[in-house]
């Protein structure tokens, strides 16, 4: 097992790099040609779609460098919830075709409603295949072109692809003004059925899939957190001396440098488990989440940032609502801690 990436994914992460750097600012959100120039100059948006769907082919560890750089600059394109959970998810069923090529071609996002989300209640499907229920937050479900459902149908779960047009969804203002969501009501809507032989392990594949990706990008936002305040820290000058000389200082950056360095380990093992040992995911992927430290890395570079990183015009408050954010979008900490614990204790 090897976790220093390769030659060709340091290729993708420098592509990625220069790309994000010349995009449009996070918070004016995502808009359609940012979208279909990943999709067109990159080809990032099919990296795990199957190559005769249009996409790259490529692994989870190929997504993990590009979301780490996607994390760095809070990229507001609906890649986690479009290119990794719907994708992963996708990739696990039949009758998928148009909806992989949509979303490797960049021509439509497809995103995929919390399934594991308690606050959702039940989904179901009646005879005639509409499906019932709500949910009251899906992430980037305002930007939805096809949104997946997990439903009830004839005593079994099964996975439905419904048309943005059959939906009654309304935009939230959210705590991450970087990525947006919506509350949407299904209220009779057609569903299309996606055949699935084993349901139950299509949906712990997408989700353990997801679980790594958003690890990763927390990894990109922590340490551009931690990079900003090592700057601030070198340029920041009190009582004649720049802050970063300062014991207390140099401790704290020290700390965070070490938590970085740990959650990224957690990442590239989680990423190649995905890869080469798909069976031990589930337990590599819990790590991960366990181990993601941006919210520390956010909370600290605003304290070391003093007055100016309480202020909204510092960038800082973005990372810290995207890190808070991001914490329970899988699931809060805790729960992926017990979940650990148990798969450790069924081992």
């Amino acid at each position: 097992m090897s976790l220093v990436p390769t030659e060709e994914q340091e290729h993708l992460r420098d592509a990625v790099r220069r790309f994000l750097a010349a995009a449009p600012p996070p918070t004016e959100g995502p808009d359609r040609r940012t979208w279909r120039r990943l999709a067109e100059d990159l080809g990032v948006t099919g990296l795990i779609v199957p190559e005769r769907h249009g996409g790259a082919g490529a692994g989870v560890a190929e997504l993990a460098v590009v979301l780490e750089e996607m994390g760095a600059v809070l990229c507001p394109a609906p890649f986690l919830s479009s290119s990794v959970l719907a994708a992963s998810l996708l990739r696990e069923l039949d009758g998928t075709a148009d909806l992989l090529t949509g979303i490797a071609s960049g021509d439509s996002t497809v995103v995929a409603a919390p399934w594991w989300d308690p606050a959702a209640g039940p989904v179901t499907a009646d005879a005639d295949g509409r499906l019932h229920g709500r949910f009251p937050c899906v992430v980037d479900g305002h930007l939805a072109d096809v949104l997946l459902v997990v439903a009830d149908h004839r005593g079994r779960r099964g996975v439905f692809a419904v048309d943005a047009g059959d939906l009654v969804r309304r935009p939230l203002t959210t705590l991450d003004l970087t990525r947006g969501a919506a509350r949407i009501e299904l209220a009779g809507a057609a569903g299309r059925p996606l055949p699935c032989p084993d349901p139950v392990r299509a949906l712990d594949v997408a989700w353990n899939t997801a679980a790594v990706g958003l690890a990763a990008e927390q990894l990109g936002a922590a340490r551009r957190c931690l990079e900003m305040t090592v700057r601030h820290a070198r340029t920041r000058v009190q009582f004649g001396r720049p802050i970063g000389s300062f014991q207390a200082v140099k401790h704290a950056l020290a700390d965070l440098y070490v938590d970085c360095e740990l959650a990224e380990s957690a990442v590239r093992h989680a990423a190649w488990t995905a890869d080469a040992d798909p069976a031990e995911l589930p337990r590599a992927a819990a790590l991960a989440l366990a181990s993601m430290t941006a919210f520390h890395a956010a909370d600290q570079a605003i304290h070391l940032h003093g007055g100016m990183g309480f202020t909204w015009e510092h960038d800082l408050h973005l990372y810290y609502r995207r890190a808070k954010a991001a914490q329970h979008l899988l699931g809060d900490p805790a729960t992926h801690l017990d979940r650990l614990s148990q798969l450790e204790f069924q081992e």
